[in-house]
């Protein structure tokens, strides 16, 4: 297969074209124009891939493989993929429209994470309890068995091996579900995994819409777990297919709505400025844990706007897959509308508009719309409230430490927060009081900090389970007591 050959299905190592009628036109946001149709698994179809991740599961092929030969295939898949970085980055800037010059969450970043859930194999283990003199208690980490993975089309690549790699490190086999917007470099992922040593069958990848393959990969009886980054609202629908089928346990990374909570003694207000636009206009907003709330000191909410609004200008708009543009197009014309019709919403809900606020389209040909600023954002105005997944961000002043709080807990969401502060007492009250993930930037991030090694874990509903890091390979594996009388 050829890079840019056309999506099928991927099962017990085999890429194959799909029997179903139904096809999904996927087009290329930077151009709106068609690249290619993507077919939409029959029930079929899903049933005969978990099979084949059965079969192979209690084979144990995989499963049962000592922890050398794991990371070995795994260390192999991160070199192929870093070898191939620049033409998955080139797939996922056609399908949905990261540019490829962005290096966050790129292809190059998740080898990287491939590297380190090898590494990481060997480096968890179980516990031994306290017992009587006649027995002993222990309890290992077993893999789930058979994962379905649902992975959403802001960071095609990473978002597949961030499931992928912390799952098949802990021993399971995966049937991965991508984005109908943007499927071909999981698909490229599934063959170089099959190149790199993993047994056919480990994994196995039905394309398709959530609609169609989405439910019936969360409803099956044979699915010992769900995985899922995306939306809220299909967050809790999965839930509910998992307590229909088989009571399988599901782990959720869903919607955000992240707060820059900004006290007035952060030092470089420049540094922060840069900072926060930057935050706002990586893939076009289009980040689950971007910060989109600013809730800023007011006795420098008017220059830090400023400065924003400056940065939020100098971009350079254009085709996803040119090395010079920043800033590209939406995924879709389904989240340009949506992006298009909040924006348009919250002039008329009393927010200020500072710059930005229009589609690009007529200009550039696909999906554009500028990065946008409002201040005097009402706390429950829609932009405040709701995920926009898009460059627009809300600004909000307070008076005091308790109503920069209220704000920034005034969501139904818990996934990431951003208190900037030089008090290290006030940002560690304000972060104990957020209670989600908190970033404290008293300086504008520099380094790579933990890298993978750092686990996030959303509340609220943004979800639950631990992603990233050792805890993130605990997350799909099953805690198993073991009670031997002697």
């Amino acid at each position: 297969m050829t890079v840019d050959a056309p999506v099928g299905l991927f099962i017990d190592g085999v890429r194959l074209d799909s029997v179903t009628p139904a096809a999904i036109p996927v087009i290329d946001p930077s151009f709106a124009t068609e690249a290619y149709r993507l077919p939409d698994s029959s029930n079929e179809e899903i049933d005969r891939a978990v099979q084949s991740a059965r079969r192979v599961f209690e084979k144990g092929s995989w499963a049962k493989a000592p922890p050398s030969e794991r990371r070995r295939v795994l260390h192999k898949l991160g070199d192929l993929l870093s070898a191939e970085a620049s033409e998955l980055d080139r797939l996922d800037a056609r399908d949905m429209g990261k540019p490829v010059g962005l290096r966050r969450s790129n292809a190059a970043s998740a080898a990287a994470v491939l590297h380190f859930y090898a590494e990481a194999i060997d480096k968890t283990g179980g516990e031994v309890f306290a017992s009587d003199a006649e027995s002993l208690v222990l309890r290992q980490g077993v893999p789930v068995g058979v994962v379905g993975a649902i992975t959403p089309w802001n960071f095609p690549t990473m978002n597949a091996v961030r499931k992928l790699a912390p799952a098949l490190a802990a021993g399971n086999c995966v049937v991965l579900k991508p984005s109908e917007l943007a499927s071909r470099s999981a698909m490229r992922i599934a063959l170089l995994a099959l190149e790199a040593g993993l047994p056919p069958g480990v994994l196995n990848l039905v394309p398709g819409s959530g609609a169609k393959a989405g439910e019936a990969l969360a409803l099956h009886q044979d699915v010992d777990m769900l995985t899922f980054t995306g939306s809220t609202a299909v967050g809790k629908r999965l839930m509910q297919y998992a307590g229909r089928s088989n009571l399988k346990p599901v782990m959720l990374e869903c919607g955000g709505k992240s707060p820059h909570v900004v006290f007035d003694d952060s030092g470089d207000i420049e540094a922060m400025a840069t900072a926060i636009a930057d935050g706002i206009l990586t893939n076009q907003g289009q980040v689950c844990s971007a910060g989109t709330r600013l809730i800023v000191a007011r006795s420098i909410e008017a220059e830090l706007c400023g400065r924003i609004a400056a940065r939020m200008r100098d971009v350079v708009i254009g085709d996803a897959g040119d090395p010079r543009t920043s800033f590209g197009p939406l995924s879709s014309a389904r989240q340009f509308e949506r992006v298009r019709t909040l924006v348009s919403e919250a002039s008329q809900q009393g927010a200020k508009l500072v710059t930005g606020g229009q589609p690009l389209s007529s200009r550039h040909g696909g999906y554009f719309f500028e990065p946008t600023l409002f201040r005097q954002v009402s706390a429950d105005a829609d932009i405040a409230r709701q995920e926009i997944f898009g460059p627009v961000l809300s600004v909000m002043a307070f008076d005091g430490e308790d109503e920069a709080v209220h704000l920034a807990r005034s969501t139904i969401y818990g996934l990431m927060a951003y208190v900037w502060s030089t008090d290290l007492s006030r940002s560690l009250r304000v972060a104990k009081a957020i209670r989600s993930s908190v970033f404290v930037n008293a300086r504008a991030p520099a380094g790579e900090g933990a890298g993978h090694a750092a686990a996030f874990e959303p509340m609220r509903q943004s979800g639950f389970g631990a992603e990233g890091g050792l805890a993130g390979l605990q997350s799909y594996q099953r805690r198993q007591t073991i009670w031997i009388n002697h």
